[in-house]
């Protein structure tokens, strides 16, 4: 049923690119109409991404699929669909962006129909990145989000934004222009051995490539993904872009455009060089523990509370990446979850943070004691996001932590190296909370001794609406986890079927070839195993944890 031509994916791309040519020939001075049609739109978006939920996500077979030819002499296609790995990643962009766009009304005064556009077109790009299965479709996507973040950082940021927007760019097109390359000599290896062109995924899997030319194209992709998780030691524009970038800009790097690297890895880069991502498996790793350690030291060397949040993103994406090359099972999943999790506990605190600067405009948590006198609601809202941020029970960050521990732990493709992966992440479990706990007693106990503090306005009626699905995910997610992990497990286990049967067989032996032609079936189907004569089936060779 689902797999059926239903538009459902073209309308959620094309919804925002249309809003936003609305808002173009809107009459500026209209700001109502101006906000009005945003918000529907987005709100509209997110109303439509719940649909998503109706698919058959018992299989792994991609869901709402479609596919246009639209250069057929060069193979560039439109193909888009969705599986349980990208599923909830699209309804959280379409959750995210009204909400940080309904934030941002309030500070946001001049050009507030470019700002509009903005996020309109960013959300476009997000969605459009998540549900793409072409590799130029996807490569668009990711290099257009690049134009309204560095507006929105540049036009609307504080007094360091053009410094910031512009390391931004150098970064990630830096990271890109490698990823294109990589692309481009894929495509003329399919062109080699088939005899035409195709940028589609599940063509280009197929190719069996020499190990040392896996590698080399893995790290030109990795580059690109690595420095917009980021990964230690390319993080250094993350600070920068965060601090800098107005709140409901921030919330769109931090919650939202972060996971279109930590899935480009899942989705494009370890199946296309299972070979070449094993090879820097361990070093991929080492850097994603190095990052969680890293990012929580930092945080608390920090006075300003919106770095501080920004360096315990650098931690938490740590652990997603850690989770990806655990290739376990749970591990596999657990990273998934904490990506829909960091995105709501982090898009939320920078949210919060937003709310004191409008007040107080100032971030400096010196200046800013005493607050859970004035501002009870606020502080009490704050502290629940915070604790679903360091991972409490009850709360959505704490399952998808565990599992990715849990996983790294019984992890054979870190072999030794697994255990002690997930030790050193397991401290960070320990002094993250410390931190972050003393950051929160010092902002909001203790004595209330500046006098700029006295009489500020708790939460509006308006801010507590915000923050109230927030509030909801966090509990939701941490009473019923399995509400978000079930629907991935059939697309998390062929994932890990085809990487490890192509780590086995593929790469070594040309002569398996027919097999893998055979296993991954060119019209996008379920994986289905296939009797191999005597032999056991894939699933029942795989390592445990899968």
């Amino acid at each position: 049923m689902t797999n059926e031509p239903t538009h459902l994916l073209s309308i959620l791309c094309a919804a925002p690119l249309l809003a936003a040519f609305v808002v173009l020939f809107t009459p500026r001075q209209m700001v109502r109409s101006i906000r009005g049609i945003t918000i529907a739109s987005m709100l509209g978006v997110f109303g439509l991404s719940l649909c998503l939920l109706s698919g058959d996500f018992k299989t792994a077979a991609m869901q709402f699929s479609e596919r246009y030819v639209l250069v057929p002499s060069h193979g560039i296609t439109f193909s888009v669909g969705v599986d349980g790995m990208s599923l909830w990643l699209v309804i959280l962009t379409a959750f995210i962006t009204p909400l940080a766009t309904f934030a941002s009304w309030t500070h946001i005064d001049t050009k507030l129909k470019e700002f509009a556009i903005s996020l309109l077109v960013l959300e476009c790009a997000i969605i459009g990145a998540f549900v793409a299965l072409d590799l130029l479709l996807f490569y668009v996507f990711w290099e257009l989000t690049l134009v309204p973040v560095c507006l929105i950082i540049g036009m609307w940021g504080d007094t360091q934004r053009l410094y910031a927007a512009l390391k931004l760019v150098l970064y990630t097109m830096a990271g890109s222009v490698l990823m294109l390359v990589a692309i481009l000599y894929l495509v003329a290896q399919y062109r080699e051995q088939t005899g035409h062109y195709s940028f589609e995924l599940r063509d280009l899997q197929l190719l069996l490539l020499p190990v040392s030319t896996q590698l080399w194209l893995f790290l030109a992709f990795a580059a690109a993904f690595a420095v917009k998780v980021p990964l230690v030691p390319l993080h250094t524009w993350l600070p920068d872009a965060y601090v800098q970038a107005p709140t409901g800009g921030t919330v769109m790097l931090s919650a939202v455009m972060a996971k279109l690297a930590t899935y480009g890895f899942l989705r494009f880069a370890m199946p296309l060089f299972p070979s070449g991502s094993h090879r820097a498996s361990s070093t991929l790793a080492m850097l994603a523990v190095i990052g969680v350690i890293y990012g929580a030291y930092c945080a608390m060397a920090q006075s300003d509370i919106k770095k501080l949040v920004a360096y315990s993103s650098v931690s938490h994406l740590g652990f997603v990446m850690l989770g990806i090359y655990t290739l376990s099972s749970d591990g596999l999943r657990g990273s998934i979850l904490q990506m829909v999790n960091h995105g709501i506990s982090t898009g939320a605190l920078f949210l919060l943070v937003g709310v004191i600067y409008e007040r107080r405009k100032t971030r400096n948590m010196h200046e800013l004691g005493g607050l859970a006198k004035v501002m009870p609601a606020y502080t009490a809202i704050f502290v629940v996001v915070m604790l679903s941020s360091i991972g409490v029970p009850i709360t959505n960050g704490f399952v998808g932590e565990f599992m990715i521990i849990g996983g790294a732990m019984a992890s054979d493709m870190l072999g030794r190296h697994g255990p002690i992966a997930a030790a050193f992440a397991a401290s960070a479990l320990v002094f993250t909370p410390m931190v972050i706990l003393h950051a929160v007693r010092k902002t909001f106990w203790g004595p209330l001794k500046n006098p700029a503090n006295h009489g500020l306005a708790d939460l509006t009626l308006r801010e507590r609406a915000l923050f109230t699905p927030f509030v909801l995910a966090i509990f939701y997610i941490g009473l019923f986890p399995n509400t978000v992990l079930t629907p991935m497990n059939a697309s998390v286990d062929r994932f890990a079927l085809e990487y490890v049967t192509k780590l086995r067989a593929g790469d070594r032996n040309p002569e398996t070839r027919g097999l893998l032609e055979e296993l991954y079936p060119q019209d996008g189907g379920e994986l289905e195993e296939k009797p191999r004569g005597n032999q056991p089936p894939l699933s029942a060779t795989l390592p445990r944890g899968y």
